[in-house]
């Protein structure tokens, strides 16, 4: 009992020092949403409030019965030898079994102790929650940027394709290049736009050193009314179909801002905060270090799970009440006292020959008091019952541990094929960027036509976004894994 108590008291103290680390740090890390979810999160505190409510049955199943109080009061005092009795009263207290309050409260501990494991539990399932949903949310703003990236370059092969048919219509054979785009780093990510816009301004004055800005603005108003002199102007089609392509990109970035408006809703109910409350996402999505060892993760799962606790505490509580049933099959003492109200009666005094000092006196008297449980069957089944139960919490232990080791080796596998999926869709990104680059290079020599530098433009957006995917899921299945063995200060 002490054990349990410090234990709690331990608790308190953890989730206490959380709280005010919490408060020092960024109010956009990971750390502070979880210590947030934690703290006002209904379904947890709702099973915080019944752990406690549990605890306040350890201290009822040491009390004792309550005693006893008769009282009998006489509407007509009855004549007793040395006077009349007026009123009866006994009071009564019961004692169980030597060991019995000990064995009850040790029950309650077990039971109280359930009700904590099963705390932690909905608290590893919110942290999952809320784990799933920032992943989720840091995957679709990496696409927004993918999207955004990939709009700049179609806006930069528009360019070149007015500057191609400018030259095709003043018979200029000038060669026009575009500069690879830059790989996408997590360091670089929040102004690889920039980087590409600056890019292609050196371009633009490597391929058009002849040109000035008042040429880009007549070219940009020509596009914009191209449907005056279409026929006349040869790759107009091409220039209608980039914009077709960045027009569908567009809707990509609306339907993506759409669906981030809608997780972070999701998001902050986790929190119990008003939906429109700004979630702070990170620019880009990164690999979180993981090192997977079999033998460690088994044993956490084996010390941790809470799931796995709560069937040993389910266990001990049988095992515990088990006992109490057996000595409550012992008899029950009772200490008493009775006392009784008796008035003077002179007459029946001087009749029986009593002396009048002593008629009327009231009497005290000492009890005692035993149960006889002589109905053994019922407590025979009551062991029985007990031993059954602590079985099934014995082979449930067995069964959960079984399917969690399972669910340990199917999550790494899955794990494994995310890590594959990053470094596959990493170095076709990277092959894409090269192959985008010759291509364009290959349309403004005319070697090559616009459909081929689409294909190829479409197919590094593909592989940008399936990469943001793949991180995610990496990234969840990390969450799972760990969540296995609970949730801890490290972990998060």
């Amino acid at each position: 009992m002490k054990q349990f108590k410090f234990e709690y008291i331990l608790m308190i103290l953890i989730m206490t020092f959380l709280s005010v680390k919490a408060k020092g740090q960024e109010t956009d890390s990971l750390e502070h949403y979880l210590e947030v979810a934690a703290r006002n999160n209904p379904g947890l505190n709702a099973d915080f409030l019944t752990y406690k409510a549990s605890l306040e049955k350890v201290s009822q199943a040491g009390a004792l019965p309550d005693p006893q109080l008769d009282m009998g009061i006489f509407l007509k005092p009855m004549n007793i030898l040395g006077g009349q009795q007026i009123a009866d009263f006994t009071l009564m207290q019961m004692f169980p079994w030597f060991g019995t309050k000990k064995t009850a409260q040790s029950e309650a501990t077990h039971m109280a102790k359930m009700s904590y494991e099963k705390f932690r539990e909905t608290r590893d399932n919110l942290y999952m929650e809320v784990y799933r949903q920032w992943y989720l949310l840091s995957a679709l703003k990496e696409q927004i940027n993918n999207n955004r990236d990939n709009l700049q370059l179609l806006k930069q092969l528009e360019e070149l394709a007015l500057r191609k048919i400018s030259s095709s219509s003043s018979g200029s054979s000038s060669l026009y290049s575009l500069p690879t785009p830059p790989p996408v780093t997590q360091n670089n990510r929040s102004t690889s736009a920039g980087n590409k816009m600056a890019g292609m301004g050196s371009m633009g004055g490597t391929a058009m050193s002849g040109s000035n800005s008042s040429s880009m603005t007549g070219m940009s108003s020509s596009a914009s009314n191209m449907s005056a002199d279409m026929s006349s102007s040869p790759g107009m089609s091409d220039v209608l179909r980039i914009q077709l392509e960045m027009i569908e990109i567009e809707n990509n970035i609306t339907t993506l801002l759409s669906d981030i408006a809608a997780e972070k809703a999701i998001f902050n109910a986790l929190l119990n905060r008003p939906v429109e409350i700004e979630v702070v996402i990170p620019d880009s999505i990164v690999k979180v270090p993981f090192i997977f060892d079999e033998r460690v993760s088994i044993n956490e799962i084996e010390r941790g799970n809470p799931m796995l606790g709560m069937f040993e505490e389910e266990e001990l509580a049988y095992r515990a009440k088990n006992e109490m049933d057996k000595k409550m099959s012992y008899p029950m003492l009772g200490l008493g006292l009775q006392y009784m109200l008796i008035g003077e009666n002179k007459t029946a005094s001087m009749d029986s020959g009593m002396k009048p000092e002593m008629s009327g006196m009231d009497m005290i008297m000492p009890m005692f008091s035993i149960s006889i449980p002589i109905y053994r069957n019922k407590y025979k089944a009551q062991q029985r019952e007990n031993r059954f139960m602590w079985e099934s919490a014995r082979e449930n232990y067995n069964n959960t541990l079984n399917m969690l080791q399972s669910e340990l080796f199917k999550l790494k596998h899955e794990l494994d094929n995310a890590d594959r999926k990053i470094t596959l869709y990493q170095k076709q990104a990277q092959l894409a960027r090269v192959a985008y680059q010759l291509v364009v290079q290959e349309f403004v020599t005319a070697k090559s036509d616009l459909t081929n530098v689409i294909q190829v433009q479409r197919q590094l957006l593909d592989y940008q976004l399936r990469e943001a995917e793949a991180i995610a899921e990496y990234n969840m299945k990390v969450a799972s894994i760990r969540k296995l063995g609970s949730f801890n200060t490290s972990n998060n």
